[in-house]
Order: C-alpha cells, then sequence, then structure tokens
C-alpha cells in the first residue's frame, strides 16, 4: 500500500458514496473474491509465505520477512474493520471450493491526480506460471468498470511502472 492510500484512508472524505453497495463478491470459474476476514487468517498466511519472492516483487524486500501469524491475523483484523467501515476493501482470492487462498486485492482511495482508487494485487507464487495474475487483474479491470463508481482507478505496478506512479501529483484535500 502506498503512504498515500493510507493517509487517505484515515482522511473524513468518504471513499465510496454512502448509498453505493459495495460488491460482495466477483466470482469466476477461476477464482472468487471476497472480503478477507480474520477467519482467513490460516489460509491466508500460507499463501503469504509460500509466496515470499514474488511479494518481495511487488512490495520490496522488506514485507513478509519475519512474519508471524499473529501478526498476520493483526493485519487482516484491520482489513476487515476497513472494510467494513468503507475506508478501504481487501479481498481474498480464493479457490471456487474456498480450500486455498490464491491472493489477495486491495482497493484504496488515492490523492493521486487524475486518479480515484489505487489497486494493488497478487497471486500466489505457485499460480503465477498458469497466468493467474494477469487474469486476476483483467477481471479485477472489468469488475470495477462495470460494478463500482470509479472513473479512472489505477493500478501501480501493473497498468502504471512503480517509479512513474511516484512522480505523480498529490492532490490536497
Amino acid at each position: 500500500m502506498s503512504l498515500s492510500a493510507a493517509s487517505y484512508a484515515q482522511s473524513p472524505h468518504p471513499f465510496v458514496p454512502a448509498e453505493f453497495e459495495v460488491p460482495e463478491t466477483l466470482e469466476t470459474e477461476r477464482f472468487r473474491l471476497r472480503m478477507l476476514t480474520v477467519n482467513d487468517v490460516v489460509k491466508d498466511y500460507d499463501a503469504v509465505i509460500t509466496s515470499k519472492e514474488h511479494l518481495h516483487e511487488i512490495w520490496g524486500p522488506g514485507w513478509p520477512e519475519g512474519l508471524t501469524l499473529e501478526q498476520n491475523l493483526i493485519d487482516l483484523g484491520w482489513h476487515q474493520k476497513e472494510f467494513q467501515r468503507r475506508r478501504s476493501f481487501a479481498y481474498t482470492v480464493v479457490s471456487p471450493d474456498e480450500s486455498r487462498v490464491l491472493g489477495c486485492v486491495y482497493i484504496y482511495p488515492t490523492r493521486k491526480a487524475g486518479y480515484d482508487a489505487e489497486v494493488y494485487l497478487w497471486a500466489r507464487q505457485s499460480e503465477l506460471a498458469s497466468g493467474l495474475e494477469t487474469e486476476l487483474a483483467q477481471s479485477v479491470k472489468q469488475w470495477l468498470g462495470a460494478n463500482w463508481p470509479f472513473k479512472n482507478a489505477a493500478f501501480p505496478g501493473i497498468d502504471i511502472p512503480d517509479e512513474e506512479w511516484e512522480r505523480i501529483e498529490e492532490l490536497k484535500r
């Protein structure tokens, strides 16, 4: 998560309109998205720990080094509360039968000029060769366009190189 998303999540400005019904799920033949909760801690932890190398490529070398199950539980609790408060939205990506966590999708507010949301995602390292992460990104883009109130959601690190994203002006709110 970028610092702009973190600071905006603390802002009194609503991320989505009060009347907007936040989608509970996105379902495809290959995966299901639903709210990430503390009940996912064991399966999520397994996905994170077995995907360390890939997560280092996305988030940098500091995470998830040293992550414990307890720390993961705290993180999931924070994401769950933010979702319930409609300040940011973290979805777990699970297999259709929910037996495995396959990744995560994070939808955050942004202060970046020209954008109204920041979207980050990752897929389990063991699923990368099968193209899951690319399929996930395409599905999420379509889902956001059809079911969310955003006019221009950014996908830093996917559609916008990180260096370019960091140079985009931040608006004051």
